[in-house]
């Protein structure tokens, strides 16, 4: 069945306020659009925790820079449509910008300190206070419910959970595993910006996690050695311009100056144009 269409905030919280006054439940899976199969495994977990799916396509001009790809985010909501409801959405809301920010410019801004700063906040300096600012509100709008969030944006992740908590905005925050195509490149909406030559060469973030976990697991592994592996992997591919890697503690996003029993790889890398970013886990034992 395809979702309902909700394009207002009053008409979305008259739904779901009726619903929860029954009892129900409700799972959000907030999104940018141009949905892929990563998009569809929030939609299907919502379904299996909640009595009642909604998920958000809005494009978000506060966490764009600039310089950064706005007017050309690919955008397709028939598309987005079918998908969300092959996974299983009840409802769509797909606001525009003027519904969401009917005052033009935004004056009241969310900032999650610290842990915005470094890896992906050094380099979009002002897209997480974007990306915090519209989740806050779309967590308002919503209203009390269950929120699902890919775990390949790991930093934005932390961030909103840290956002809720100091916060106390009456969600849940679930995290869900990557999505990735066969050949081990995480899912995402900008994979489509890429030529054939650097969509091949674009399995280099994943070699590169691959290569940092296996020395990760060594003996007398650090963070120098860790990171040096997989450096090796990026001079080995000259279509690939490193933004950054990583080795950090998963609760703070700080480099250690020893390795703990559980550790976080993080790479960020441009190929051609096109930023894509890639993380996994590495559970060291006690």
């Amino acid at each position: 069945m395809t979702p309902e269409r909700f394009k207002t905030i009053s008409e979305l919280r008259i739904v779901l306020d009726r619903h929860r006054a029954s009892g129900a439940e409700v799972g959000f899976v907030p999104t940018m659009g141009y949905l892929h199969d990563g998009h569809g495994s929030l939609i299907r977990a919502a379904r299996s925790a909640n009595d009642v799916v909604i998920a958000s396509i809005f494009v978000n001009p506060l966490q764009f820079a600039p310089d950064e790809d706005l007017a050309a985010y690919p955008r397709d909501l028939d598309r987005d449509a079918a998908l969300a409801a092959d996974a299983g959405a009840d409802y769509l809301f797909v606001p525009s910008v003027e519904e969401m920010y009917p005052f033009g410019p935004v004056l009241t801004t969310v900032a999650v300190s610290d842990l915005s700063e470094r890896w992906d906040g050094a380099s979009r300096p002002t897209h997480f206070a974007g990306v915090a600012t519209v989740v806050s509100k779309l967590f308002n709008i919503v209203g009390p419910c269950r929120a699902y969030f890919g775990e390949k944006d790991f930093q934005q992740l932390a961030v909103i959970r840290r956002m809720v908590a100091d916060l106390s905005i009456p969600v849940e925050v679930v995290g869900c595993p990557i999505v990735r195509e066969p050949d081990g490149l995480a899912m995402s909406s900008r994979n489509i910006y890429l030529s054939a030559e650097d969509r091949a060469a674009a399995v280099v973030l994943r070699r590169s996690l691959d290569a940092g976990a296996e020395s990760a697991l060594s003996a007398g592994a650090d963070p120098d050695t860790i990171e040096s592996a997989m450096q090796a992997i990026f001079d080995a591919e000259p279509r690939a311009k490193l933004d950054y890697l990583a080795v950090v503690d998963p609760a703070t996003l700080r480099r250690p100056d020893a390795l703990g029993s559980e550790v976080q790889l993080l790479v960020a890398a441009y190929l051609g144009s096109t930023r894509l970013i890639d993380n996994c886990t590495v559970q060291r034992g006690s």
